[in-house]
C-alpha cells in the first residue's frame, strides 16, 4: 500500500475559513469527510490525519503557519517520512483558472502563489504533483484582498458540488496517475 502526502494550503482560524486562499483546506477537508479520516493531530507545524482510502495510505496535512510559509510544515512532513515527491499533491487556489475548474501539473513554478513559493525554497525543487483549484481573478482591485475575501454566496452554492468533483479527481490521480488525471479533467468545467 503505497503511502502519500496530500498538501492543502490554507490560512488558519475562523477569520480565513471560507476565503478563496482556503480551496485547499476545504477540499482535504471533504476528502477527511468522505474517507473518515479526521485531520485533528498537531504534527509537522499543522493538523493532520492519517488513513487508508481506495486502496492508498494517505497523510493529509493542513500546514498551521499561514500560507507564506507553509513550505517549512510541507518539508517537516516529506522528510519525516521519507517521500519522494511524486508521492506528495499540493492542493492550492489559483487566480489563473476560473471558479468552478482545476487543473492537474506534475512540476513547474510557483506562478507567483506564495505557498507554492515557500514549499519549493524549502524542498529546492518543484517536482511534486499539483491540483490548482481555479478561484478566478477580480475584476476590479487587489488581488491580495480577492484572494482572502469569502466566496460569493452564489460560489458557495456551488462550493459542496465542486468539492465532491475535486475528490473524485484525487481518487482517480491516485488509483491512474498524473496523465489520465490531467486528460479527463484539465479544463474541464465542474458545476455542469
Amino acid at each position: 500500500m503505497a503511502l502519500k502526502l496530500l498538501v492543502g494550503l490554507g490560512n488558519p482560524g475562523p477569520k480565513y475559513h471560507w476565503t478563496r486562499h482556503n480551496a485547499g483546506f476545504m477540499v482535504l477537508d471533504r476528502l477527511a469527510h468522505e474517507a473518515g479520516i479526521s485531520i485533528s493531530r498537531k504534527a509537522f507545524s499543522g493538523l493532520c490525519g492519517e488513513g487508508s482510502w481506495q486502496g492508498d495510505r494517505l497523510v493529509l496535512l493542513e500546514p498551521q503557519t499561514f500560507m507564506n510559509l507553509s513550505g517549512r510544515s510541507a518539508a517537516a512532513a516529506i522528510r519525516f517520512h521519507k517521500l519522494d515527491l511524486r508521492d506528495v499533491v499540493v492542493i492550492h487556489d489559483d487566480l489563473d483558472i476560473p471558479f468552478g475548474r482545476i487543473k492537474v501539473k506534475e512540476g513547474g513554478g510557483h506562478g507567483g502563489h506564495n505557498g507554492l513559493r515557500s514549499l519549493m525554497a524549502e524542498l529546492g525543487s518543484g517536482d511534486f504533483i499539483r491540483v490548482r483549484v481555479g478561484i478566478g481573478r477580480p475584476v476590479h482591485g487587489n488581488t491580495i484582498d480577492y484572494v482572502l475575501q469569502n466566496f460569493t454566496k452564489e460560489e458557495q452554492g456551488d462550493l459542496l458540488h465542486l468539492l465532491d468533483g475535486i475528490v473524485d479527481l484525487l481518487e482517480l490521480l491516485l488509483k491512474e496517475g498524473v496523465p489520465k488525471a490531467m486528460s479527463l479533467y484539465n479544463n474541464k468545467d465542474l458545476l455542469i
